[in-house]
């Protein structure tokens, strides 16, 4: 076999495994949870899309939610509330 007809079989077999890799492997979910006894912090997929932060401060009841902001490079608090106020009904 010539070097040149190796390197086609080898590069071949490699793009094979790459796809199979591809079709037969699950994405990774990105939730994380933490929990201590003062906070909890959470990881979870955004409406707008991407992922937010999620942080419980259990002893005074507030919650935040922070984002990426790709147009600062930074990360961003997008809200601040308490807990209760996703439990109340509305009148």
């Amino acid at each position: 076999m010539k070097r040149q007809n190796i390197a086609i079989v080898m590069l071949s077999v490699t793009a094979a495994l790459l796809l199979a890799a591809n079709v037969f492997v699950q994405p990774a979910d990105a939730m994380v949870v933490l929990k201590d006894r003062d906070y909890q912090v959470v990881t979870a997929k955004i409406a707008t899309g991407g992922d937010g932060l999620y942080i419980m401060d259990i002893r005074t009841g507030q919650i935040a939610v922070f984002t990426y902001d790709p147009a600062s490079r930074a990360v961003r608090a997008r809200t601040v509330r308490n807990v209760a106020d996703a439990f109340s009904v509305g009148r």
